[in-house]
C-alpha cells in the first residue's frame, strides 16, 4: 500500500455492502470498529500485544511489525461476531455470516481499486483483543482488516488449478 488516503464515504459504502451478507435466523452477526487513521490502530495492536506478552516471550520484531503493519494503509476495519441471541443458531454459522460480510467488504474494495489485506495474526485472536474490545465472551474477532491504495496489484494466481477444486456430480 501507498500511504494514499480512501475518502471515507468509500469505507461506508463497502460497509453498507457488508450489512448485505446471508445470516441465518437474521441474526447480522457482523460488527464492525473502523480506523480512519490505520496507523492509531498498529500502535494500540503493538501496545496490546507488548502488555500482555511476558518478557520471556515478548519479540521486539514483531512488535515493531504490528506497530508499523498500517503506516500504509489508509484505513483498519476490525470485523466482530457479535454472538446473537438466537441459541439455536450454531456459533459456526454466525462466523460464516461475519465472513461473508468480510467478503463483501473485499471484494467491493477491488472493484473500487482498494487493495486490502484480511489480517487474523497478532493479538486479533487473543483475549487480550476481546477485552480492548470490550467483547463479550461469546464474540470473535473475526479478523482485521487493511485497506489502502497500491501502485500495483498482485496477480491473483492460484497454486491449485480450480478444476482440481471441483468435483462435478452428474
Amino acid at each position: 500500500m501507498n500511504g494514499k488516503k480512501i475518502p471515507d464515504y468509500q469505507v461506508e459504502s463497502l460497509l453498507e455492502l457488508a450489512d448485505w451478507a446471508p445470516t441465518h435466523g437474521f441474526t447480522e452477526p457482523w460488527r464492525f470498529v473502523v480506523y480512519a487513521t490505520a496507523s492509531d490502530f498498529s500502535h494500540q495492536h503493538a501496545d496490546l500485544y507488548k502488555c500482555s506478552t511476558s518478557l520471556e516471550n515478548f519479540q521486539e520484531t514483531e512488535y515493531n511489525r504490528l506497530y508499523q503493519q498500517g503506516d500504509k494503509a489508509s484505513h483498519v476495519i476490525l470485523a466482530v461476531m457479535k454472538r446473537g441471541n438466537l441459541p439455536k443458531i450454531p456459533v459456526i454459522e454466525e462466523i460464516e455470516a461475519v465472513s461473508c460480510a468480510v467478503q463483501n467488504i473485499l471484494l467491493g474494495a477491488t472493484a473500487l481499486g482498494i487493495a486490502s489485506f484480511w489480517s487474523t495474526g497478532g493479538m486479533a485472536a487473543r483475549s487480550p483483543m476481546k477485552k480492548f474490545l470490550k467483547l463479550g465472551e461469546d464474540d470473535h474477532v473475526i479478523g482485521v482488516l487493511y485497506l489502502g491504495y497500491a501502485d500495483s496489484n498482485p496477480d491473483g494466481s492460484r497454486s491449485i488449478p480450480l478444476e482440481e477444486k471441483i468435483t462435478w456430480v452428474r
